[in-house]
């Protein structure tokens, strides 16, 4: 067993040689090593993960010596994808690895049957075909509506699998703290705007798995679909708690996600996630509350720039994006705006109260949208 140890020890290791500069010298025969070295560790996740002894004699070893905690006992399980992903991104691999890395992703071996038949062909595909279209041939196409760009659909899909994975792993007791903790581990290695883009295409790509679901059910959410639609609805929430938590778990960096996403896209999120809505409404109020009415500019603007991280025309395209969604979150929102203009002083007249103007010009916007 110590000899195993010893080897599941040099795992980051080798995925740290993956990413480096180190593998412009690897030939077919290195990588080849190097795949069956992960296959082994893949292995060893599959026998050890019905024995809890063994499984923490290696999750121990396995983060001895690392900087920071990042790889537990479920990586082992995943290592022939971990290891492919940071190949295909190493440009320093060189083109005749490169070729017998994809020819082996796209048709492993014969004996490599997991879980998961097909996984790393699919990893492969997604990362290839993210790749092509990056190319910088023709025109670029505008996105179609919410759709998110296929390399951050990509990555959103694979946090999602990741997820699903740590909350299989996690212990009954503390399984969320756990996949909450993991996830900001991950979350914390990315830029924050590149974060922000992967969690808001992730609850999106929940949201259409959940409505295809009810779709394909021909049920809805009062619970009269079948047992399987709401197995999936419930799975669905289960992988949406953790990625909710992390954003409302600092004021800070929901502020920073609403602000770097546009109103539209919010707005959308807002219609399907209850807990996002509440907060969201309350951080506009918070910005309105820092707009001055300028009577000689005859409009509303920042009383100060460090506080109104909004315009009024920005603000007044959040809330009526807000309005153009579910109606049940049309009539939040103008509930919301109402109870604001009543603990403003209920003004009728513009230039007065901002909450005034603001429900005046949704409503407004609401009534030439009936019309058409």
């Amino acid at each position: 067993m110590e000899a195993v140890l010893e080897q599941v020890e040099q795992l980051p290791a080798l995925l740290a040689v993956s990413r480096s500069a180190l593998v412009r010298d690897w030939d077919s025969l290195t990588l080849d090593r190097a795949l069956e070295w992960a296959r082994y560790f893949q292995h060893l996740h599959d026998r050890f993960r019905a024995r809890p002894r063994l499984r923490e004699a290696v999750r121990r070893r396995l983060r001895r010596g690392q900087p920071s905690p990042l790889l537990g006992f479920p990586h082992l399980g995943h290592c022939p994808q971990l290891l492919g992903l940071a190949l295909l991104e190493n440009r320093a691999l060189p083109p005749a690895a490169c070729r017998r890395l994809i020819r082996g992703l796209l048709q492993p071996p014969p004996a490599e049957a997991g879980p998961e038949p097909g996984g790393l062909a699919l990893l492969a595909r997604r990362k290839a075909a993210s790749r092509l279209l990056e190319l910088p041939e023709g025109p670029p196409r505008p996105p179609e509506g919410l759709e998110p760009e296929p390399q951050l659909r990509a990555e959103a899909q694979l946090l999602l699998s990741r997820l699903r994975e740590e909350g299989r792993e996690a212990e009954p007791a503390g399984g969320a703290a756990g996949r909450l903790r993991w996830l900001g581990c991950v979350l914390e290695q990315l830029p924050q705007p590149r974060a922000f883009e992967v969690v808001a295409a992730a609850l999106l790509l929940l949201r259409r798995e959940g409505s295809g679901a009810e779709q394909a059910g021909g049920g809805g959410r009062d619970g009269s679909g079948p047992d399987g639609d709401q197995a999936s609805e419930a799975g669905g929430e289960c992988v949406a708690g953790p990625l909710l938590s992390w954003l409302l778990g600092s004021l800070e960096r929901f502020s920073a996600f609403c602000l770097f996403l546009p109103g539209s896209l919010l707005a959308s999120l807002a219609a399907h996630y209850s807990q996002l809505s509440g907060p969201y409404l309350e951080l506009l109020a918070s910005w309105g509350s820092h707009l001055l009415y300028d009577p000689l500019q005859g409009q509303w603007v920042k009383s100060c720039v460090d506080k109104a991280e909004l315009s009024w025309e920005e603000l007044r395209e959040r809330f009526s994006c807000l309005c153009r969604g579910s109606a049940l979150l049309r009539g939040q929102t103008q509930a919301a705006l109402k109870l604001l203009k009543a603990q403003d002083g209920d003004f009728k007249v513009c230039g007065l109260s901002v909450w005034t103007d603001l429900l005046v010009e949704v409503e407004e916007h609401l009534r030439k949208a009936a019309e058409c």
